[in-house]
């Protein structure tokens, strides 16, 4: 057993750094640490690391290794380390490339979860490096180059959101950018030796654009090398990632083996389906349920999906265990069930994960509002106006809608509303409040409805 003591030390990009220094006794005075740029202080705390833990049981096991699984890679050596009581370090890396994370990224984060839950540690490699230019992975085209204060503004929101499911305590948080930014040409070029140009062009997107005359930058079929040198830095046992993912990872095996490292095992995890019902959950096919979405949002769009959809979502995107997944497929099964009550007992679990059960009533009781007894919601944002308005600009200046052909778009689509009045003219306005009256009566205020969730009280 080794005991340690750690400070926490704010760096330069705002995010928390720990060192660590062995203490020479159990009985030593403890844990120094900081909440914020300044100076250090001493919590009365010993902490203390076993290399080996608990075992898991057989049905720990048997649920580890095949909820939320595709595919395992090296299934023989990862079970016999999970047997062996090992503490495992636990691969997962990301490339901040966009402000949020949907719940089909959240896949993987769950699965780690369970691992930690067991005493296992993940190691959140954050691409500090390799997102300044990107994965090409699914990409007909280059990606546009970031720069390094980009990558790093976008990594703070990677982290408030993955920390909504994995354990703080059991994360180290790493940056690729701590070697790559400090390694020479000469030692790159020493790591190319170890892969073949045929093997990095044999990738399937690579030979699509081979086919279709696109071009292949310089620097793209370097990115699995640099993916797989991770694995190498970082030393771990296991990775998890997204089917998308395996061909970069399995040059991790091959490259750990070449520097004298046991290889990692790799589970992928399945690919969510987006709301659409058709394609796999992203951001650019408009089909994506966001991690940050507010409550209602997220409530209204678990609410949309095709009911072929609420098994897989209560599978792989909430926590429910084995018995009582085994009654949801039950209730699925039974003609008398009706799917929109499995639907709304999704939705309510998914808002609860990541806003609070508060926020979860708040949503469901705002979603029967409006579209079972279709009335508007109690908590709808209020603007006033000082002069008539055009309807347009209202929505522009309210980010109801991000373009005017948009609003072109849903009017077209009879998807604008205001006191529940379909809108069909392009140069509707709204008058002020004072302006506005009922037979003879001032009225209390206009209610735009944009969609079937967005909603606008005018006074």
């Amino acid at each position: 057993m080794i005991f340690k003591r750690f400070w926490m030390r704010p760096s330069a990009d705002g995010l928390t750094r720990m060192t660590v220094g062995r203490l020479p006794h159990p009985s030593a005075d403890g844990l120094a640490m900081t909440t914020g740029r300044g100076t250090l202080r001493k919590l009365n705390l010993v902490v203390c690391y076993n290399k080996f833990m608990k075992k898991p049981t057989k049905s720990e096991l048997d649920e580890l290794l095949t909820r939320r699984v595709e595919s395992i890679v090296g299934d023989k050596e990862l079970r016999a380390k999970l047997v062996s009581g090992k503490k495992l370090l636990i691969k997962h890396g990301v490339d901040p490339t966009t402000a949020n994370l949907h719940i089909g990224h959240a896949t993987a984060y769950h699965k780690m979860r369970e691992f930690q839950d067991l005493g296992h540690t993940v190691q959140f490699l954050i691409g500090g490096f390799t997102a300044r230019f990107g994965d090409p992975t699914d990409r007909r085209q280059s990606r546009t180059l970031q720069s390094k204060e980009e990558v790093m503004n976008l990594a703070k929101n990677y982290l408030k959101q993955a920390l909504k499911i994995l354990d703080p305590k059991k994360t180290q948080v790493r940056y690729n950018s701590e070697w790559y930014d400090k390694l020479s040409a000469e030692n790159l070029i020493g790591l190319m030796t170890h892969f073949s140009h045929q093997q990095m062009l044999e990738r399937d997107m690579f030979q699509k654009r081979l086919k279709a005359g696109l071009e292949i930058g310089f620097h793209e079929p370097i990115y699995p090398l640099l993916q797989a040198y991770d694995s190498v830095m970082l030393k771990d046992d296991l990775t998890v990632i997204g089917t998308d993912q395996l061909f970069n990872e399995l040059r991790g095996r091959d490259l750990q083996r070449d520097f004298g490292q046991g290889p990692q095992a790799i589970i992928t995890v399945p690919l969510l389906v987006g709301t659409d019902g058709k394609n796999k959950m992203s951001k650019t096919l408009d089909n994506a349920i966001n991690i940050l979405d507010d409550p209602k949002t997220q409530y209204g769009k678990i609410m949309s999906i095709p009911d072929s959809l609420i098994y897989p979502y209560f599978n792989l995107a909430t926590n429910l265990n084995s018995g009582e997944l085994s009654r949801i497929k039950k209730q699925l099964a039974d003609k008398q069930t009706n799917p929109r009550d499995l639907k709304m007992e999704l939705a309510y679990k998914i808002v609860t994960m990541y806003h609070g059960d508060r926020a979860a009533d708040r949503a469901q009781l705002d979603f029967i509002k409006v579209f079972q007894e279709h009335t508007a919601p109690s908590d709808m944002p209020v603007i006033s106006l000082k002069k008539p308005t055009l309807l347009v600009d209202i929505l522009l200046d309210n980010g109801l809608v991000s373009s005017k052909s948009e609003f072109r778009r849903l009017l077209s689509q009879k998807g604008i509303k205001v006191d529940s009045q379909t809108i069909t003219n392009l140069d509707y306005k709204i008058q002020p409040l004072a302006a506005s009256r009922v037979r003879g009566q001032a009225k209390t205020g206009v209610t735009i409805q944009v969609g079937k969730r967005q909603f606008l009280k005018v006074k």
